[in-house]
């Protein structure tokens, strides 16, 4: 038996109040604010939220892929092999960027070129951040097709997306992102525009993938029930703010944000012979004119009271690996404190 429980691994990535505002004819969106969170090798970090949530400007703003301006990163730090990327230089971060940290769009139509064929694309970060030779390159390249699971690799190499299946070009897109081994993998939603028969294909190839190769992935997704199934850690979003963090089991068993709760509220189940009607959150998310000065979720929160107007909660711990951004003590039922 061992001696003891295993070491906790440091983060491979560690991100620190991170803050990113879009300048607009309008006024300013500050569309992420003050995010906070980290991943460790091997785990599979899921973030949810509704639309607007800051989920992907989170993630986009890490490897700098949102065009300035209008973005504007406003502080923070994203450690990453002893670099902090908001600091470091445009030529690191292209390195890190499809190279040690990968990323798969949600539409895989409109992130892969369609005038190349797919074997040039994957071959590209291969021959640009790994250093091979064509010949090289095009033998990874079938490695990886055949990894996602893309029969008659050697052949399909010479095809154009347009001549795969929306699920096939995603597990293309998944190869590109896997192409320079990296140790992070974001995955925006890439799911979305995939059938459910697909959709839980593409599900089990990731698994499949964490366990042979040990990365550590970023999975952004509006559908809990996905979460439920593939992620260690869940990480809720609102108003730019991370409002909730903890295990998985532990947040759909224990949430501890009105948010998270409204948000599992939502899910659809079939009791009885008649399906119950589905539940909504009222309301609709605040416009970000300003980083939030009070509580973002407190016009459409049940459990509201005077504090909430006038102070922003910080997150504070609610178990063990779990925090809330909340004022009100669901073990208690009141305020927190009282």
């Amino acid at each position: 038996m061992p001696d003891g429980p295993a070491p906790v691994q440091e983060p491979v990535l560690d991100v620190r109040s991170l803050k990113t505002v879009f300048k607009t004819r309008s006024g300013e969106v500050h569309a992420v604010n003050d995010v906070s969170f980290d991943v460790r090798p091997g785990e599979l970090l899921g973030v949810v939220g509704e639309s607007g949530s800051g989920k992907s400007v989170t993630m986009m703003s890490l490897i700098g892929l949102l065009p300035s301006p209008p973005a504007d990163i406003r502080g923070g730090q994203v450690l990453f092999d002893g670099n902090d990327l908001l600091a470091t230089d445009a030529e690191t971060l292209r390195k890190v960027r499809g190279g040690r940290i990968g990323f798969v769009f949600q539409d895989p139509m409109t992130s892969l070129n369609p005038v190349f064929n797919v074997g040039f694309q994957i071959m590209e970060p291969l021959r640009r951040h790994m250093g091979m030779t064509k010949a090289q390159a095009r033998l990874r390249a079938c490695e990886l097709l055949e990894l996602v699971g893309i029969p008659d690799a050697s052949r399909r190499l010479k095809d154009y997306p347009h001549q795969f299946s929306g699920g096939m070009r995603q597990r293309v897109m998944i190869a590109i992102a896997l192409a320079c081994d990296p140790k992070v993998l974001i995955a925006d939603e890439p799911t979305t525009a995939l059938d459910v028969t697909i959709q839980a294909q593409i599900i089990e190839l990731v698994k499949d993938l964490r366990e042979k190769l040990g990365m550590a992935i970023i999975w952004i997704t509006h559908d809990l029930g996905v979460i439920a199934g593939i992620a260690d850690r869940v990480m809720v979003m609102y108003a730019g703010q991370v409002v909730e963090q903890a295990p998985t089991r532990e947040l759909f068993g224990n949430p501890q944000h009105p948010y998270t709760r409204a948000l599992l509220e939502t899910i659809p189940t079939v009791r009885g012979a008649r399906p119950e009607k589905l539940n909504v959150i009222q309301g609709q998310p605040p416009i970000l004119g300003a980083a939030p000065s009070a509580c973002p979720f407190r016009d459409r929160c049940a459990f509201r009271f005077d504090r909430c107007d006038r102070e922003n909660p910080v997150r504070i711990p609610a178990g063990p690996g779990h925090d809330a951004a909340c004022f009100y003590d669901f073990n208690t039922g009141g305020p927190r404190g009282a």
